[in-house]
């Protein structure tokens, strides 16, 4: 399993088949998956894993593993995907984290790190992220890491469409670039 980012407390590996299981705690919980129309099946799981594994290939990043290196405890995933957004194709952060491992900083930590990933290895001018509007949870990560808030729109979702709230940030606020 390849090993992608490394930050203090976690690594982020590529996905692979055999973590379906460790994917359903919280993709197929209910309350991990409020946020979302539905939660998902096994089906659904193994395709989650299928699609990430395809985009490493043809775009270099997927959502990855979060894993805490001090107990090698799988956490959830985050990563960068392209995503369509209101019909334009562009890089998007995303980020699911165990409902026990929540509030720790995790997500956030993971998030910087794939932010700091995109910028300075994939080399994307800007880096979007989006949650259904009343995912205060996530928007939090989004601000903690210095992404703005750039307007809401409807999107559909496994078949509904819902109101999210999209964030965005600029490599060029990094300063350093």
């Amino acid at each position: 399993m390849k090993r992608i980012i490394e930050t203090e407390r976690l690594f982020l590996r590529e996905l692979v088949m055999s973590d379906q299981e460790e994917l359903a705690k919280f993709l197929s919980d209910p309350e991990s998956m409020k946020f979302y129309p539905a939660p998902f099946s096994n089906k659904k799981i193994k395709d989650w894993i299928k699609c990430n594994i395809e985009n490493y290939k043809i775009y270099r990043h997927g959502l990855w593993a979060v894993i805490l290196k001090e107990e090698n405890v799988f956490l959830g995933d985050c990563g960068i995907t392209m995503q369509d957004i209101e019909g334009e194709k562009l890089p998007e952060l995303g980020y699911h984290i165990k409902k026990e491992y929540c509030n720790k900083g995790y997500a956030t930590e993971a998030a910087k790190a794939c932010m700091d990933y995109a910028f300075r290895t994939l080399d994307y001018p800007v880096l979007y992220t989006y949650t259904k509007h009343d995912n205060k949870s996530s928007v939090r990560v989004a601000e903690k890491n210095g992404m703005e808030f750039v307007k809401y729109f409807e999107k559909e979702v496994m078949g509904k469409v819902v109101k999210e709230i999209l964030y965005c940030k600029h490599r060029y606020l990094l300063g350093d670039f």
